[in-house]
């Protein structure tokens, strides 16, 4: 057992990838705290750069098949996270302790860029992050209703706004300020205001993620948006029709020319599938976004399945992953939220220098 020692523990770990990065996971930084017990068993932890890694299980048996091949008696693995920020920190920026902003966009209206945006934050607070969700749409905030937040934000000590939190997300809107049902009917310069303030004069905190749920188009909230914080990467939302992706091309136009990142595409209401003989019905057309992302070179996050389940939640506050059964389309978002999480880190890796163990 005296030939069981931490260097040959982490020159095992070092033939272990981290799959998404393409790096092994002694390099990146990941293993910490290598322990090895009289009895020759060995514990280590590793730190993943998002706590909603998609390949964490491929991760851990690999670790341990590696340490095992040492002759250790046993292998116990501790799993600890640390989300790193995908754009580096930028003098005087605002927002310094949010490590990664979202923003969930659309050409058009209709195609369930809210629940995606809603769906996506729960399931990354289920996996363990630290997220926000940002109602930027002044003029038609929808997320309270969907996320089933009620109630009005307070101040903190140091006078900012107080967000509200449910299902583990912090969350703010317009529709927190305004009475039931009343409109805001504002011009552009005042819809570009209230975002500014909404990431100004908020105690959003520590997060790992905040999701801004943009209103569709082209307009003041993006602008406003892009040229006030750093956004680490866009998910455009679209509905197979034609009408829909004309629309969402215009929007990874606009992210291309603003110099935003765009992460990729999902595709909402792909088909429906019969609860009772199980025959899928494209309602919508077939196909659209996966050739939407083939021909502008981004990458497809594949498609949401139409299921009421998805519907009943948003009308009644309870989102399609925080239901005990949500259906096939909560398990496509809960995928979603799991990709978009590791895009990031791939991107994070590219962005600031990485830890290394020597």
């Amino acid at each position: 057992m005296s030939d069981l020692t931490e260097p040959r523990v982490l020159d095992a770990l070092r033939t272990v990838q981290e799959p998404e990065l393409g790096r092994d996971i002694v390099s990146l930084g990941m293993v910490r705290d290598v322990n090895i017990t009289i009895d020759g068993a060995v514990g280590f932890t590793i730190v993943l750069t998002t706590p909603a890694c998609p390949l964490k299980d491929v991760i851990e048996r690999n670790a341990i098949d590696a340490v095992k091949a040492l002759g250790a008696s046993g292998v116990r693995v501790a799993w600890e996270s640390e989300v790193r920020r995908a754009q580096p920190v930028q003098p005087q920026q605002l927002l310094p302790d949010v490590k990664n902003i979202i923003a969930v966009a659309s050409g058009k209206g209709g195609v369930g860029k809210s629940t995606v945006s809603v769906n996506l934050a729960v399931a990354l607070a289920q996996e363990g992050a630290k997220v926000g969700l940002l109602d930027a749409d002044i003029t038609g905030p929808n997320i309270p209703l969907m996320l089933g937040v009620e109630g009005s934000p307070v101040a903190s000590p140091d006078g900012k706004i107080t967000p509200l939190e449910r299902l583990g997300v912090k969350v703010v809107s317009i529709q927190f300020f305004v009475p039931q049902g009343q409109p805001v009917i504002w011009r552009g310069p005042l819809v570009g205001g209230a975002i500014q303030q909404f990431l100004k004069d908020v105690e959003w905190g520590d997060l790992d993620y905040l999701v801004v749920d943009l209103p569709p188009g082209t307009s003041d909230a993006q602008l406003t948006l892009a040229q006030t914080v750093p956004i680490s990467g866009a998910l455009l939302v679209t509905t197979p029709q034609e009408v829909s992706l004309l629309d969402v091309t215009k929007a990874l136009a606009m992210f291309q020319r603003l110099s935003v990142p765009v992460l990729g595409v999902v595709e909402n209401m792909t088909a429906f599938v019969c609860p009772h003989c199980a025959e899928a019905t494209e309602i919508f057309g077939r196909g659209g976004g996966e050739r939407f992302a083939r021909e502008s070179d981004i990458e497809y996050f594949g498609g949401i399945p139409l299921d009421i389940r998805v519907r009943q939640g948003g009308d009644v506050g309870v989102p399609a992953v925080a239901q005990r059964d949500g259906g096939p389309a909560a398990d496509v978002m809960r995928a979603l939220a799991r990709t978009v999480a590791a895009r990031m880190s791939v991107r994070a890796a590219t962005a600031a220098p990485v830890l290394t163990i020597s």
